[in-house]
């Protein structure tokens, strides 16, 4: 079992690069998870530390931890006020027409016996906010770079889907599902930032995964 690498650490906050298909907390159906790594991210603190956002099991890349109760407090109403800065690298599974935009739209949840749940557009959902840039583009997908205001479940994915005209390359819910070169959602939480009173902010980068550079990708 690899060990975890933790791109930030003091006495409040920890940011690791969660690995992609490491689920958050157990699935319904069993198997590892990140909770299985507590006493690995104590780090030497008698108290294990407590993640303050999510992330879907396939995306890997910056996770933010609370290694205290007060921190993790601090960190929820950061996240709540919108002060913590986001950005995502995602693979769209097509091409992406001009350069860079803002996405706005209402998400709601909806549910179906054959597909399951998933988010949709709808006027009486939830605002959401994503602005995003084109960084490259490769034998017909497209490197995007995403900054959320907003932290809607699934938000890039519908963002994607409904803003830019093709899914998340490997979407298994919104897109045409694992494609050669692509065995999961290809997302990734490239950086994170969170603003502390009189300290300087939470920062972290997480470096481009090898399936990401394997698609002929790179961080520059």
């Amino acid at each position: 079992m690899n060990s975890i690498p933790v791109l930030f650490e003091d006495g409040e906050a920890l940011i690791i690069d969660k690995p992609a298909g490491l689920p958050i907390e157990r699935p319904r159906a069993g198997g590892p998870c990140l909770e299985d790594r507590a006493s690995e991210l104590r780090l030497g603190f008698a108290r294990s530390p407590v993640p303050v956002h999510r992330l879907d099991t396939d995306t890997s890349g910056c996770l933010l931890f609370a290694r205290n109760p007060k921190a993790l407090k601090r960190f929820n109403a950061a996240f709540e006020a919108r002060e913590v800065a986001k950005v995502y690298l995602g693979v769209v599974a097509g091409p992406v027409e001009g350069d860079e935009g803002t996405i706005e739209l209402a998400l709601t949840k909806i549910s179906s016996a054959e597909k399951g749940w998933r988010m949709i557009p709808a006027k009486k959902g939830k605002p959401s906010v994503t602005h995003w840039r084109k960084l490259a583009e490769r034998d017909g997908v497209t490197l995007v770079e995403f900054r959320p205001e907003t932290g809607r479940t699934h938000q890039i994915r519908v963002h994607a889907l409904a803003g830019l005209g093709a899914a998340l390359l490997g979407d298994p819910v919104y897109g045409a599902g694992p494609v050669p070169g692509a065995k999961r959602t290809m997302l990734h939480a490239a950086e994170l930032t969170v603003p502390r009173e009189g300290k300087p902010p939470v920062h972290a980068k997480a470096p481009l995964p090898a399936d990401f550079a394997a698609l002929g990708f790179s961080d520059g």
